[in-house]
């Protein structure tokens, strides 16, 4: 234990520039700097050791690492709905006959999915159409008439988005509160870049204190220019953008406004109001106005679409959060009751998990594990 007292060896200096008074200070000196050494923790300019080296190396690694599919994503996005229809559905489908007990199951399934009533029950008319008329007998034939069945629903609400043809193309977004619509519109601009348009963000909310530095953030991002005022009214900021979009020969102009309830009438009236100003700019605008969807909110978003299509003639869709929610579903109530055009669905954060709708992809990624096991 006393060995840390024992005198060190004396460094070696280089021959012929010390002098037998000077060794004394320099042992001194290298002790101090010994110590020193042992004592105080290494600092950010030493060079890394193995273990950083290797970190480095895996992070690079997972920066090369190619990003897995939209189809992919897609089937990831929609777990939790395919975890309310896959247990249930997969035991359906691997039952040995097709009877009573086995459709009501299958009706107590696309409810708990929030099909609702409406879509659940023509799903089930079809289903024993056929059954009859095809005379099928295996849960696993029925497996794939209901694919069949419910694309065909889904079908009519897949219409890509034509923005070819004005110019500015003036988008419009609506939507309650938290429903996504600010970053659904920063994610629209990168994918309307990636088709070689031009964009520019209107600032419409200005009643959300973080609204417009939020949109500011996305615009920096993607690098378009955003229109935004202090305060003041929403339609004059979009006004003002569709004149700017004009004067800039820009493509396409995305229009924040304000979340709001469909029941505070006196706000719906005003999102209405921003309708009116685009049209006194532009005779033929807005040219698209999309509804923002809290998938999470399952059967309300029918009457969402409902009252906002009364206030400002909803257009299109977009259907955002389907990887937080068990009720995917919905797409099937909205194809019944009120169908819209969806154009988008988005399936998690990053910028490229929203895209454009596609029945069968959509249907594929919900029924994807129902299959009967080859084991039985």
């Amino acid at each position: 234990m006393f060995s840390f007292f024992k005198k060190k060896d004396v460094p070696q200096i280089t021959p012929g520039t010390s002098t037998p008074e000077q060794i004394p200070a320099q042992t001194a000196a290298a002790e101090t700097a010994s110590s020193l050494t042992a004592t105080v923790p290494a600092t950010a300019t030493q060079t890394p050791g193995p273990a950083v080296a290797a970190t480095a190396d895996n992070t690079s690694q997972t920066a090369s690492a190619p990003k897995s599919s939209w189809r992919d994503r897609l089937k990831t996005g929609l777990a939790r709905t395919r975890a309310a229809l896959t247990t249930p559905l997969g035991e359906l489908f691997s039952r040995s006959r097709i009877d009573a007990e086995l459709l009501e199951d299958l009706e107590t399934t696309l409810l708990t999915a929030d099909c609702g009533v409406d879509a659940t029950q023509w799903l089930l008319d079809e289903l024993k159409a056929s059954v009859k008329k095809n005379q099928l007998e295996s849960p696993a034939q029925l497996r794939e008439v209901l694919a069949e069945r419910m694309t065909h629903l889904l079908a009519p609400l897949e219409k890509s988005l034509d923005v070819s043809t004005h110019k500015p193309f003036v988008i419009m977004i609506a939507g309650v509160n938290g429903a996504g619509k600010t970053t659904s519109i920063g994610k629209l601009a990168k994918h309307f870049q990636s088709q070689g348009k031009s964009v520019l963000l209107a600032a419409g909310d200005t009643f959300r204190a973080a609204a417009r530095e939020q949109l500011k953030t996305w615009g920096e991002r993607n690098n378009v220019s955003v229109i935004a005022q202090e305060s003041g009214d929403p339609a004059a900021v979009v006004f003002d953008a569709i004149n700017a979009a004009r004067a800039r020969g820009i493509d396409i102009v995305l229009a924040d406004t304000a979340g709001r309830l469909p029941t505070q009438l006196h706000l719906m009236e005003e999102i209405a109001k921003v309708r009116r100003v685009i049209q006194k700019v532009d005779a033929t605008g807005p040219h698209e106005v999309l509804l923002v969807l809290d998938a999470n909110i399952g059967q309300n978003a029918v009457q969402q679409v409902k009252a906002f299509d009364q206030s400002i003639q909803v257009t299109g869709l977009v259907l955002t959060k389907l990887d937080g929610t068990a009720k995917g579903g919905v797409l099937a109530a909205i194809a019944r009751q009120c169908p819209k055009p969806v154009r988008f669905i988005g399936v998690g954060e990053g910028i490229d998990d929203l895209q454009p709708f596609r029945a069968h992809e959509f249907v594929d990624a919900l029924l994807s594990g129902t299959e009967k096991p080859e084991n039985k």
